[in-house]
């Protein structure tokens, strides 16, 4: 069987090629070109503070993409990472003024995987549509949270000071969150890369029937990613609620998007198979330094979404390249 896996692990490395190239280095020449146009077109962008905002302001997403790519490479979507967040804000913010951190975190990430697991129990035993059955449980999460909250923002107070110290607070200058976001990556990465699991993901996008008849039990590892998702988007609003020190079912609208934009912009394929860790970490920095360039700039709100749903496109038309040479 090790053989077998190890065989499934080998269809996912392309040859060296102009594809190979193009998946490799291209989000990191993006990256590159966009420092550059955003250095010269403010001179507070490349500075210390500005820099440290811009991961800050990116922690929470950089969590939920991490969990999208596991999703993604087994060829799956996960829509519901958005109101997972909110409905771990807000169960951070209530549960902490009543059983103190460790428990109340215990609980809002247990919340989170709950979340997670339905979803992929349903995905991965029934065959339901990841689409339409992570719509439906983002609609589910985003209706508790509205619920728990009774629709206003849940103030930790003093009780949440622990909370809101990781979110202001910084070691050697670097913020807490962004030093969680860091090790988070690593974490995934190494799994991505060392791990049978990790290899068995992305067989399992790449071939689904060469992993079934290799005698893997696919529906645990399709139900598994889901739950590292729905986790992951819990511990993101955390963050957000740490950062503000309230808890709130407003946040996260439209997270999804984001977390999925910056897998594909990582070079990630939504048909599953293709993707790595540090290559989304780098989607998710292009995805901040974009707002961040925009908001410097004063571009209007509505503005940005345009900006970002085009800058969407072109990350797929890059794949499509991608895909086209290599044929």
């Amino acid at each position: 069987m090790s053989s077998t896996v190890s065989d499934l692990a080998e269809t996912t490395r392309p040859s060296l090629n102009v594809s190979q190239i193009l998946q490799r280095y291209g989000t990191i020449a993006i990256l590159v070109a966009l420092v550059i146009v955003a250095a010269s077109m403010s001179d507070v962008f490349l500075t210390e503070r500005n820099i440290l905002n811009v991961l800050r302001q990116i922690s929470g997403t950089s969590l939920m993409a991490i969990g999208m790519l596991f999703v993604i490479l087994t060829r799956g979507i996960d829509l519901s990472v958005g109101s997972v967040a909110a409905l771990g804000s807000v169960l951070s913010a209530i549960l902490i003024q009543q059983y103190g951190t460790g428990l109340s975190m215990t609980a809002t990430l247990f919340a989170g995987a709950a979340c997670g697991l339905v979803s992929g129990v349903l995905v991965a035993f029934l065959k339901l549509p990841p689409f339409v059955t992570t719509l439906a449980m983002m609609t589910v999460a985003r209706g508790l949270s509205l619920i728990i909250s009774a629709g206003q923002p849940i103030v930790m107070g003093d009780s949440g000071a622990a909370i809101t110290a990781f979110g202001s607070g910084a070691i050697a200058g670097v913020p807490y969150p962004v030093i969680l976001m860091t090790f988070v990556f690593l974490v995934a990465g190494t799994v991505l890369m060392f791990t049978r699991y990790g290899r068995l993901v992305k067989a399992i996008g790449s071939n689904v029937e060469a992993v079934r008849l290799s005698g893997i039990p696919v529906a645990w590892y399709t139900m598994s990613v889901y739950v590292i998702s729905g986790v992951l988007a819990a511990a993101a609003g955390v963050v957000s609620a740490s950062r503000t020190g309230v808890g709130s079912a407003n946040i996260g609208v439209g997270a999804e998007l984001d977390a999925i934009a910056a897998v594909v912009i990582g070079g990630a394929s939504l048909m599953g198979g293709r993707g790595g860790a540090f290559n989304t970490f780098i989607g998710v920095i292009v995805l901040g330094i974009i707002a961040n360039m925009m908001n410097l700039a004063r571009v209007p709100g509505y503005h940005q979404q345009v900006f970002m749903g085009c800058i969407i496109i072109g990350a797929m038309l890059l794949q499509y390249a991608s895909n086209w040479l290599r044929r």
